[in-house]
């Protein structure tokens, strides 16, 4: 092996998890913060699951979904669309016939 390669290895690396629970591993890394341990991921304790959303993506994706949820798709979204296009040009056409102006120019003597 050569020397000055590898990074150091610490025997009593302290893991620390948001629920407080503490270990000690051997890891490249003096301290680690995580989320989720065994003593509190439902996987292991059969609880019902627990959020932490830190960066609030749950939130973000009821969002996107309640979004999704309210666009009607298909065929009558698009009949739809068209006869309100439709309606909105009509009013212009509608609204009665142009007068005409009569023009007249003037000839030079």
């Amino acid at each position: 092996m050569k020397k000055d390669v590898h990074p150091k290895y610490f025997k009593k690396a302290k893991i620390t998890c948001a629920c407080g629970t503490v270990f000690e591993v051997g890891s490249t890394s003096e301290e680690i913060q995580v989320e989720l341990c065994s003593k509190c991921h439902p996987f292991y304790t059969g609880e019902k699951q627990k959020m932490l959303d830190t960066a609030r993506r749950v939130e973000k994706f009821t969002e996107r979904a309640a979004k999704k949820a309210e666009v009607i798709t298909g065929k009558k979204t698009k009949k739809v669309k068209r006869a309100a296009i439709k309606a909105a040009k009509r009013p212009a056409e509608d609204a009665g016939p142009i007068k005409k102006l009569k023009v007249t120019t003037k000839k030079k003597k």
